[in-house]
């Protein structure tokens, strides 16, 4: 792995700074009119209890994908390789992002919400190289369908653990930062590490308006498509062979979100339909506060950011395994803790 530049370091702290001042702004000009349209009212799943401004992910995605495309722009002959995957994958985000606006304003039927998700994430998938492949052992097509559920998947469990002030916030800065971390050893291609900073840098921008108690929402229209995003970012690292870091770090969301649906499943319960009953959120219904479900967060995110670099810079299948191993205890563990009455 090459040592990072000058150069490389002050062109990522770029994109990250001016993606954070473009959200920023973006966030200060449009909240007036989410105000106006696009209250998001308390009901039974909500753990606010104001109305409160939805759509800061307008903000968000815009200064992701601007900053990116500047970035693309700046650097032709490193990303060339992947301009058609960057170009579906922007055209495919847009998508959900119009599909999030109007759920956010007039809630759309699960089943074409779930279509147009399935279009999105397929279309990416289809415009990956005929040779990408995570496990040489399984074959292309079974691998593509996992890969599809996988991404739809994420698409969604984004828009799940959006459910209080932060979360997404404590998601997205330790992946945005570790993979930013990566790209500058040269672990992961420029292209994915050139998004995960405009991401970065757009999400910091969104945190002083989210911060408890929180004065705009992301919405759907930012969840949806920075789950894809991440998705994608995800995708790219296990395609260079960095699968335990492409696993450890979503696990806190992953976990949460995947064992409250077989939870719902296995209970009869109607798992389509809105509910709060996530780990994160019935832990504020036992006494934690919302900043000290997300400090806990955080923190778990940060330490499965570590483990998924100490991975790649120590490439060790040993290492990998002891490092998912300690990643599943850590987030076991806060389930856990969330699963208990909190005693001040």
């Amino acid at each position: 792995m090459a040592d990072p530049t000058l150069a490389e370091w002050f062109a990522f702290a770029v994109v990250v700074f001016a993606a954070f001042l473009l959200s920023l702004a973006l966030n200060a000009l449009l909240r007036p009119w989410f105000v106006r349209y696009a209250l998001a009212r308390p009901n039974a799943r909500s753990s606010h209890s104001e109305p409160t401004p939805q759509g800061g992910g307008i903000a968000v995605v815009a200064a992701t994908l601007l900053l990116a495309w500047a970035a693309v722009v700046a650097f032709p002959a490193a990303v060339q390789h992947q301009f058609v995957t960057f170009l579906t994958l922007t055209a495919a985000v847009l998508l959900l992002a119009v599909v999030g606006a109007v759920d956010d304003i007039r809630v759309l039927p699960a089943l074409p919400r779930l279509v147009l998700q399935c279009l999105a994430a397929g279309a990416v998938l289809i415009a990956l190289p005929a040779d990408f492949h995570i496990v040489p052992q399984v074959p292309q097509w079974l691998e593509r369908a996992g890969l599809f559920v996988g991404l739809v998947w994420m698409i969604n469990l984004v828009n799940f653990m959006d459910g209080i002030d932060w979360m997404t916030v404590a998601e997205v800065v330790p992946i945005g930062a570790a993979i930013v971390l990566l790209g500058l050893t040269g672990a992961a291609d420029l292209l994915p590490a050139l998004l995960a900073a405009a991401l970065l840098g757009a999400m910091l921008g969104f945190a002083p308006y989210n911060k408890p108690v929180a004065k705009l929402f992301l919405g759907d229209v930012g969840s949806l498509p920075i789950g894809l995003m991440l998705g994608w970012l995800l995708l790219m690292l296990a395609g260079n062979g960095h699968w335990a870091a492409a696993l450890l770090l979503p696990l806190y969301y992953l976990a949460d979100a995947t064992i409250t649906l077989l939870r719902r499943i296995v209970a009869g319960e109607p798992f389509w339909l809105a509910h709060r009953t996530h780990f994160y959120q019935r832990a504020g219904d036992r006494g934690f506060t919302v900043s000290q479900i997300v400090a806990r967060v955080f923190v778990v995110n940060v330490v499965l950011a570590g483990l998924a670099v100490l991975t790649v810079m120590v490439p060790a299948l040993s290492l990998s395994l002891i490092a998912l191993i300690a990643g599943a205890a850590l987030v076991g563990a806060l389930l856990t803790v969330f699963s208990r009455q909190w005693r001040s």
